[in-house]
């Protein structure tokens, strides 16, 4: 069985790309965990009867960085084939995120790239255990974006309590203030004018008018808005917001 496992592993792979990476200066200065990466690496080519094609290191470079924006990662990915296989000691070498890892792992079945992580037990991109990998990261990717859709949501929140710009259009009713100190968001400042059509829309709405009605008065004042964004007007006043 081991080695007709062996022969057909020696067919159905063309060439073989290992992977390796660390993150801080001491690490790539000592070459430990380079070291300890590529032997895992040879060690189970040599199990598999494969030869190594070429060796990819990223050292000391983040793992926030995606593998297609690495320095050695983006060229792993330009020369990588169908048919290939990709070999990697760990999954968080190749990946800042399960979300990463599932779309990226998604992308090579598309394409019939093999994908080796070690410690998650070998091929997760295209055998019987690639589905449960697969199905597994799928949830924690899930769980990631939830993640980041809450984080996305509490920075908005914060920068509407800051009355500061969200980016996009400027809010009806607000001018945009100078370029602060933090980041790239820009302070909201009423606009005299637009914050009187404002009111005028709130007391309109409270007396029974349609969306319709009010966007057709706010014309005929020199404002040209839609009906939808007298709508979004009086939803963000309701909300206790400005964006």
């Amino acid at each position: 069985m081991a080695r007709k496992h062996l022969r057909s592993s020696r067919q159905a792979v063309q060439r073989v790309w290992g992977y390796v990476r660390v993150s801080h200066e001491q690490q790539r200065e000592s070459g430990i965990s380079l070291d300890e990466q590529q032997r895992k690496i040879e060690a189970r080519c040599l199990e598999n009867g494969w030869t190594v094609t070429e060796r990819f290191v990223d050292a000391g470079v983040s793992g926030a960085v995606p593998l297609a924006k690495r320095p050695e990662g983006g060229k792993l990915l330009a020369a990588v084939r169908p048919g290939d296989t990709i070999i990697s000691a760990k999954m968080d070498r190749c990946f800042r995120s399960a979300l990463d890892a599932l779309q990226t792992i998604q992308s090579f079945r598309q394409r019939n790239i093999s994908l080796w992580l070690l410690d998650l037990g070998g091929d997760v991109s295209g055998n019987g255990m690639a589905e449960l990998i697969v199905t597994i990261l799928s949830a924690v990717a899930q769980f990631e974006r939830n993640l980041i859709s809450e984080r996305i949501k509490d920075a908005k929140r914060n920068l509407r309590r800051g009355n500061k710009h969200q980016g996009g259009d400027r809010p009806f009713g607000w001018r945009l203030g100078e370029l602060g100190g933090h980041g790239r968001a820009r302070e909201l400042l009423p606009d005299p004018a637009e914050q009187k059509a404002i009111d005028r829309m709130w007391k309109m709405r409270a007396e029974g008018a349609a969306l319709l009605a009010i966007r057709d008065a706010m014309r005929g004042h020199g404002f040209a808005i839609s009906h939808e964004t007298v709508r979004k007007i009086l939803a963000r006043g309701a909300d206790g917001g400005v964006a």
